[in-house]
């Protein structure tokens, strides 16, 4: 018998494939290897991969950079700098006088109904006082971070409405209220080989009064020094012997040293107003003026006392003295001497206010200041701050280069570039940012920034180090996949920032002394 032609699924047992089933399956085949590999799946983008998207081919990127770049340095030549941070701590002294009590009649009668009243105003912390013969004093501490100015607002209103609680023989209160823009940013002190510290004192108010034409200074005052004075003492046997009273003589002195309106003179179109008496001014004038008379003869202050202009007592004494140290002056041994301290306003740069100082007082040498008056500065706060803030300043762009440096090794020179470029710009605008707000450069402020360098420097090289992973998997090095990488880690590293900050956050609300500086 012949053979029988074979059944398909015979065929397929066999190993045998029809010829249409096999081009069929040749062609699937082919289909299969030239399909192209599946493309990425596309997520969204998220914050911080959607402002790589925008900016990593915007042409507002190099400007955006530069402008920052300006306004940090902007912000790093006028902000204040100061060693340490404006803390806010109003200090309030209030005085009375009661002329003729005791200690005990002062505290029981004056001063313990003004703590008490002090003591009622809102954000006080503490009331002080103290008690003397004739006199008292009431020192009012507010919590710490109290503005100044509506504290003594505060405090002015609660005297004001309490005037008729006063008992008789006492004063008005006095309010000299305290702060730390009193503190002097410049102490300089006036001394001599030839004049005296009498001399030295009249010299230092000259000075004082012409460095007040500095813009931004505060309050001054001098230590040391013996003022001048006209002094009458009064000889009790020439007042016995005259029969005349020490009221008279005061009363005579007191009376000729004044000056009165007493009319107008008219002369053509001119009116002019007449003053009657004028001030003493010099020791004879005093000794002239005319007590009383006696046996048809005056009697002058002369023939009842001893006057003379001169010293007064002296209450504080400076002298000056140089060391091995020393500086260009010439050495102090001892000599005569006055300090003249000057403080400046709030808000005000304290490095430029003493460079101000110093100028004029320049410049006054050989015009108000003899040459044979030296002038040794003896404290320098704007100096002080400004040495201290460079040097933090300097560390902090020491820190940048050793990271730049540790990512030069690790990552490239692309990468280091980048870190060596972006850190001090956010520097110099986070101080733009402290100047806006009215914040100040000092150590606080700069070791927190020294503090925010390592979270910086951190999450640019997690997001550094995921772009080149995804380059290196992806073989390539396109925008898009730098983008998608920034998307994968980016918002983890935001998150994770403010979880650091979160961990800090309590530091904002320490209370006392030491929470303005946490904040």
């Amino acid at each position: 018998m012949g053979d029988q032609p074979k059944k398909p699924e015979e065929e397929k047992q066999a190993g045998q494939v029809p010829p249409a089933e096999e081009k069929e399956a040749v062609k699937a085949s082919s289909e299969e290897e030239e399909a192209p590999a599946e493309a990425p799946e596309k997520h969204a983008l998220g914050i911080a991969g959607g402002m790589a998207h925008i900016f990593i081919n915007s042409p507002l990127t190099p400007l955006i950079f530069l402008a920052a770049l300006a306004m940090g340095i902007l912000g790093l030549i006028f902000t204040p700098r100061q060693e340490d941070p404006q803390i806010s701590v109003p200090m309030i002294d209030i005085f009375v006088q009661y002329p003729g009590a005791s200690a005990e009649q002062v505290a029981s009668l004056a001063i313990d109904p003004l703590e008490r009243l002090m003591s009622e105003i809102p954000g006080v912390k503490h009331v002080y006082s103290a008690a003397h013969r004739g006199r008292g004093m009431v020192t009012v501490e507010f919590h710490v971070g109290q503005p100044h100015i509506p504290s003594l607002v505060k405090l002015y209103d609660k005297l004001a409405s309490n005037l008729d609680l006063i008992p008789p023989g006492v004063s008005e209160p006095l309010v000299k209220p305290k702060s730390v823009d009193d503190v002097p940013i410049i102490n300089l002190t006036f001394w001599s080989k030839d004049m005296d510290d009498a001399s030295l004192r009249l010299l230092a108010l000259d000075v004082l009064q012409r460095l007040k034409e500095v813009p931004n200074t505060g309050i001054g005052f001098i230590v040391g020094g013996r003022r001048t004075q006209m002094r009458v003492e009064a000889l009790p046997r020439r007042l016995s012997g005259f029969d005349m009273s020490m009221d008279e003589l005061a009363n005579t002195i007191r009376t000729a040293n004044s000056e009165r309106a007493v009319g107008h003179i008219e002369l053509g179109k001119s009116n002019y107003k007449v003053f009657s008496g004028h001030f003493l001014r010099t020791a004879p004038e005093i000794a002239r003026l005319v007590v009383g008379i006696r046996n048809n003869q005056p009697v002058y202050v002369s023939d009842l006392a001893n006057v003379y202009q001169g010293p007064e007592e002296t209450r504080s004494f400076v002298t000056y003295y140089t060391g091995p140290a020393g500086e260009d002056n010439p050495p102090g041994n001892g000599e005569p001497a006055v300090t003249l301290a000057i403080a400046k306003k709030k808000g005000s740069n304290g490095v430029t206010v003493a460079k101000d100082i110093l100028a004029m007082v320049d410049s006054l040498k050989g015009e108000l200041i003899p040459d044979n008056v030296y002038v040794a500065v003896t404290r320098n706060y704007g100096k002080t701050a400004n040495d201290k803030v460079n040097e933090l300043l300097f560390k902090l762009f020491l820190v940048t280069i050793a990271v730049t440096v540790l990512v030069l090794f690790t990552l490239g020179i692309r990468p280091a570039f980048v870190v060596f470029t972006v850190i001090p710009v956010v520097i110099l605008v986070t101080v733009f940012g402290a100047m806006a707000l009215h914040y100040t450069i000092d150590r606080v402020s700069l070791f927190a920034l020294v503090f925010a360098i390592g979270i910086l420097v951190d999450d640019a090289i997690v997001v550094i180090e995921n772009i080149y992973r995804r380059w290196l998997l992806q073989g390539t090095t396109d925008l898009d996949t730098a983008v998608d990488a920034v998307r994968e880690v980016g918002n983890p590293t935001i998150v994770a920032t403010f979880t650091v900050i979160a961990a800090l956050m309590p530091m904002a609300f320490v209370p006392g002394m030491m929470g303005p500086y946490m904040e």
